[in-house]
């Protein structure tokens, strides 16, 4: 590969920013044949409805042969008929998962391995849940001094939906508070030795009738969409907790809101919700036994420069023809 690669960056929006120079730097080194355009700012304002931005981003994506960057910008195909690679910065990649782009030859990456933060989140809320945050966070604010008794995570039993680098990393964690841990995986993988029971899905029901914790770590799929609906939270104790790390659309808001009213379970954490920002109107903001935070479990303060490098080792590997780290099977969705 002789010739020049061209190679766009794009940034997710609301959170609209250009990439760093330092950060533009690394992909730059990587190879003196790299042709790199920060189009962010041109996705934006066509976004705003600025023909001339896209009139001028069209020209730059009909000699784009590399993708850096997320949401997928429209009609990406048509508009990028070199397009060859798309690396995603995100580990969820369900929205670039179009017909056309599963049916084309794109190849698709993902943001797999950079797990630590999303774990720390899921024992964070975990804890949270067991302690009894909420409760004294409550009193504190009405200056009311009342004690009650938190909970332990030693002894309890932490169900983890989904082993991949996450669900996998969530369940190392567990084990380091003495919590037994339940694995399900949808997934064809050998059974993992972090965990103390390795289940398929058909045995969903066991691990929600023996769990203190429910934690998903799962992609968002046709196979996982509502997979925690009314009837798999009727089946948890009513002392159980349920926490979503993953994607919002696999626990069933409208019935995890009735459990929470009606005490099937004892409480719940989120950070993935099926509408993103969740509306001021949601009753999930006044449920008093719910944890919410605003879809930032897979963020860091170093995440670009953690994802950079990322992209740049994938980079190197798609130059020298070898094969790319984080493929993603389009058909299956992970």
């Amino acid at each position: 590969m002789s010739k020049i690669v061209n190679v766009i960056y794009t940034r997710p929006i609301p959170n609209f920013g250009l990439l760093a120079p330092e950060f533009v730097q690394m992909i730059q080194a990587v190879d003196p044949r790299i042709k790199f355009r920060d189009v962010a700012d041109l996705v934006n304002s066509e976004t705003k409805g600025d023909s001339s931005a896209a009139k001028t981003l069209n020209a730059i994506l009909a000699e784009t042969e590399v993708m850096f960057g997320f949401p997928p910008i429209p009609n990406l195909l048509s508009r990028a008929p070199n397009l060859k690679w798309v690396q995603s910065p995100l580990a969820g990649i369900e929205h670039f998962l179009t017909p056309d782009f599963i049916a084309s030859g794109v190849f698709l990456t993902n943001a797999r391995g950079i797990q630590v933060q999303v774990s720390e989140h899921a024992l964070m809320m975990t804890l949270m849940l067991a302690k009894k945050t909420l409760q004294f966070e409550s009193q504190r604010k009405e200056k009311r001094w009342q004690k009650d008794d938190p909970g332990l995570l030693y002894g309890k039993t932490m169900g983890v939906l989904g082993l991949g680098h996450i669900g996998s990393e969530i369940a190392r964690l567990a084990k380091a508070f003495n919590m037994k841990v339940m694995g399900l995986e949808i997934r064809k993988r050998k059974r993992s030795d972090i965990v103390d029971a390795f289940l398929p899905p058909d045995r969903l029901p066991e691990l929600l009738a023996k769990s203190d914790f429910i934690v998903s770590a799962l992609p968002l799929t046709r196979d996982t969409v509502g997979m925690i609906g009314e009837a798999q939270l009727k089946l948890m104790k009513p002392t159980a907790y349920v926490i979503n790390i993953s994607r919002g659309g696999i626990v069933d808001e409208k019935a995890l809101i009735r459990a929470l009213k009606e005490n099937w379970i004892a409480g719940a954490a989120l950070d993935a919700f099926v509408n993103e920002p969740l509306p001021p109107n949601s009753p999930l903001w006044d449920l008093p036994h719910l944890i919410l935070t605003p879809h930032v479990a897979g963020l860091r303060v170093d995440y670009d420069l953690q994802i950079t490098r990322l992209f740049c080792k994938n980079l190197r590997r798609y130059l020298k023809g070898q094969e790319l780290l984080n493929i993603v099977d389009k058909e299956k969705g992970f």
